[in-house]
Order: structure tokens, then sequence, then C-alpha cells
């Protein structure tokens, strides 16, 4: 295997230039960043298949992401950076986890300002753009295969990475690479066309519960049976509280009957999801899936994994717990 690394340019912030700002082509920007990047350490440019801002991006672009670094793997590239914007960073870190796994090594990183300043005629005099580039080459001589974000000095397990603030340097948290974080077993996902194209009719809806009336959420629930998502995520209290009456169970009875899955999350960031409490003990007779990921951005991952895997409502029941998915 190469050890040279591929930095992959997906667009953001990061090559943002003018105003409004607005992602540099890779023809225009990559002449730019040759001349900063360290001489020490073997890199090959690389342009995604669209370069663009990531609050435009949707799972087709991710998957082609991953078709690109399984093609470079093909020709002995084991060591990949992509540059991506911040807003969905978290998404693209946690797909690429759950179907590259261990397969290479990936760090993603972005930055909160552009690298060059609005007339791309020099460096952005306050950017953090090349100082998280810099660490994200350092760090790929310390972590083992696998997926991560590196972000402000920090580095962490792709899954639990979530994007906390809005303008600060400091924008990420997550868990830090050197602990231990829940495993998922290997399950090598060979992108194909056939991927790429099902992954654009993925319909995820997600219902963010307020304090209102049962009779109230109801109603909303009710809305989606006219145009029923493959997924339904309700974000639900603390350890995954939700309050519900008989009308509740018979409207998610018949979301079931079309084919969405339902799935019980939190509005809380981390930990598990339990029902030791008596408003919750209904779930534990549902069919209703229990989220067990390590963010929303991993939650996310694992609905596209399995969607792509698996067509029928009765396949999810059977694998949604597998940890290989």
């Amino acid at each position: 295997m190469s050890s040279k690394i591929a930095l992959i340019y997906m667009g953001g912030t990061f090559g943002c230039v003018g105003e409004p700002l607005a992602p540099m082509p890779a023809a225009d920007f990559f002449p730019q960043l040759k001349e900063i990047l360290p001489v020490q350490n073997p890199i090959e440019l690389v342009q995604a298949h669209e370069i663009k801002d990531s609050s435009a991006c949707t799972a087709r672009d991710w998957l082609l992401l991953i078709q690109k670094i399984q093609q470079l793997q093909a020709k002995q590239f084991q060591n990949f950076i992509v540059i991506h914007g911040t807003d969905t960073m978290s998404y693209a870190a946690a797909i690429l986890s759950r179907f590259l796994h261990d397969t290479c090594r990936v760090i993603i990183t972005g930055s909160q300002f552009p690298l060059l300043n609005h007339a791309a005629t020099s460096l952005h005099p306050s950017s953090d753009a090349l100082d998280n580039l810099n660490h994200a080459i350092q760090y790929m001589e310390n972590v083992s295969d696998g997926v991560y974000l590196c972000f402000n000095h920090q580095i962490f397990h792709a899954r639990t990475a979530v994007k906390t603030h809005r303008t600060a340097l400091n924008a990420f948290c997550g868990e830090a690479f050197t602990n231990v974080i829940k495993p998922i077993s290997s399950s090598f996902v060979d992108i194909t066309e056939q991927h790429i194209e099902r992954s654009t009719q993925l319909n995820i809806a997600n219902l963010s519960l307020r304090p209102i009336e049962i009779k109230l959420f109801n109603q909303h629930l009710t809305r989606f049976i006219d145009n029923s998502p493959h997924v339904l995520i309700l974000q639900a209290y603390g350890t995954g509280n939700l309050a519900i009456n008989a009308d509740t169970t018979d409207i998610l009875k018949q979301l079931r009957a079309l084919g969405c899955h339902i799935v019980l999350s939190s509005q809380v960031m981390f930990g598990e999801l339990d029902q030791r409490y008596a408003i919750s003990s209904w779930i534990k007779a549902s069919d209703i899936l229990i989220d067990d990921t390590l963010s929303d951005a991993d939650l996310y991952a694992k609905i596209l994994k399995m969607y792509l895997q698996y067509p029928s409502t009765d396949q999810w029941l059977q694998h949604w717990y597998d940890s290989s998915n």
C-alpha cells in the first residue's frame, strides 16, 4: 500500500472566495493549495465529483465520495483526507465510517473561515483552514485504520462528532480518537451506481417533540399518513421518553402498515436510550426501532445503510440491531 495521502476536495468554507462566499473550482483552488502543502508529506490532490456548499450535500454526494475512495483504494491508496464544509461534515463523517469502516484511514476536516482572502490572492489572515489541514496530515500517522473528524486541534471518532457551535473555531465535539467507542463489525459495501441512484429516493422525516398536548402531537403524526416517508424519526425527551395515548398507537400502526419505519431517538445528544420510566413502557411491546447509534449523524448513516440493504419492514426489524449495520 502507498503511504501517499489522497486529499479529496469537496468544497465548503475551506475553499470559498468572493462576496458572497462560494467554493472555488478545483482547477483554480489546487494550484494555490499546492503551494502551502508540507513538502515532506507526499500528497495527491483529488477533485470530488462536484464542488459545492455542504448544506446542499445529500446521500448521493457521500456515496459518490465513498465510490471515489474505493476507486483510489484499488490504486493502492490507503490514506485519505477529505476537505468538506462544516454544515454537514458530521453526516459525511458518519457515513464514511459506516460504509468504509476500517478498510482504510480517512480524516475529514474543514474550516470556519476560508483558506484564502476574498480575492484569492493570499491566505486569509485569521483563517483556521491551514491549521486544521496541517493537523489532519500530522494525525494521519497516529490513528488506526478507520474514519475520524479533525477540527481545532482535536480528532474525534467520526460516528460521534457533532457540530455544536455555528461560528467558533472550537465548533465540534465528540469522543476523542484515543477513547474506545461502541464498535460496529466490518460489513464491506462496494458502492455501485444502483446504490447511488436508490439513495436519491430516501425520504426521512424528523419530528422533534415540544411540550404540546398529545392530541396535537397526534395531529402532526396523522399528516404523515397521506405522504408516508420511508423513515420517521421521533426525537423524544431524555432517555427516549414519549407520552402517548391509544390514538397515537393506532396512527403509528397505520404508518408501519404503509412501510414507514418508526425510529425513536432523543433530543439529548449523548447517552444511551432506555425505557426505565413507566411513561415509555409501551415502547417495549411495539415494533418501533430504538436509536442505538452514537449521534444524530450516525443515526442518519445507519438509516441510509439499512435502506440500501433491506427493502422490507420485516428485514429492518430483523437486522436493525445487527452489529454490522
